[in-house]
């Protein structure tokens, strides 16, 4: 699904932008979770959260996730949006909870990660 699309569907807003609108993110991940986050995603995957701490970005930054989404109405402060800056992450934010982002997110073709246990 294209960045523009992500935005389109779950109303997010930009609070970084370091990818172009039309670039392809293959898969998604949600997860508060960041133990969850290295042990199952990939830098395909667009990182879904309502963890709001500069962790978040150390792990998307570990793992070449390049877009990450704050849902629940999570807007991070100062320092993580700094750090995001400097990782060149794209950052977007919605209201909606995970779980709604996620399902509108799958509706409209986004698929998930396959885990095997």
């Amino acid at each position: 699904m294209l960045i523009k699309e992500i935005v389109d569907v779950v109303k997010a807003e930009v609070l970084t932008n370091f990818h172009d609108e039309n670039t392809d993110v293959k898969y998604g991940f949600a997860s508060d979770l960041m133990s969850d986050v290295l042990a199952y995603a990939t830098g395909e995957a667009l990182l879904i959260t309502g963890l709001n701490n500069p962790q978040v970005i150390r792990t998307a930054e570990m793992l070449d996730i390049s877009v990450v989404l704050f849902v629940r109405g999570k807007r991070p402060g100062k320092e993580v949006i700094e750090l995001a800056k400097e990782n060149q992450l794209t950052i977007l934010a919605s209201d909606y909870t995970m779980f709604k982002a996620c399902g509108l997110l799958v509706m409209n073709g986004m698929e998930g990660l396959e885990i095997n246990d």
